[in-house]
């Protein structure tokens, strides 16, 4: 490496090279608070973002335990917790003590948690869409496989 700052602030260089404008965190901060913003405008059932995926992911595996739902939608244990708690208080999800191991629970949906992922299937993929829509189809593929990279 050269010792030379970069134009995008990511050289050895010193803060006075880096421009918060120009750094990745920036604009994913950026394209999320855009996203979360459509997703709020379109979610007809007060869903956030976090309780949506856990819903369509506990539909995909359930019966799961706290700590698989939690892992699979990239959330941390305080996360998920927080998040069933919430879910259970709406009477979307089930919990019951896991009987192989009574200090996991285990997650269902219960029906209405079903009805809802089945009624917001549609919206949901609309809001992706709605979210990648600046994008030519072939920007977008490549931004998912270049998120996946850094995931």
């Amino acid at each position: 490496m050269s010792g030379k700052p970069t134009k995008n602030g990511t050289g050895p260089a010193g803060a006075d090279q880096y421009a918060l404008g120009e750094q990745i965190g920036f604009f994913l901060r950026q394209a999320n608070q855009r996203h979360v913003s459509i997703f709020a405008g379109h979610m007809a059932e007060k869903l956030t973002t976090t309780q949506w995926a856990a819903l369509v992911k506990l539909k995909e595996m359930q019966p799961c335990s706290q700590g698989s739902l939690g892992r699979e939608t990239a959330m941390d244990m305080a996360t998920i917790k927080g998040v069933v708690d919430r879910l259970v208080k709406r009477n979307l999800i089930n919990t019951a003590p896991d009987p192989s191991d009574a200090r996991r629970l285990v997650l269902t949906l219960t029906q209405e948690g079903v009805a809802i992922v089945q009624r917001n299937l549609s919206v949901a993929l609309e809001i992706s869409r709605e979210t990648l829509g600046p994008l030519s189809t072939a920007e977008q593929m490549m931004l998912m496989e270049l998120l996946r990279k850094i995931s």
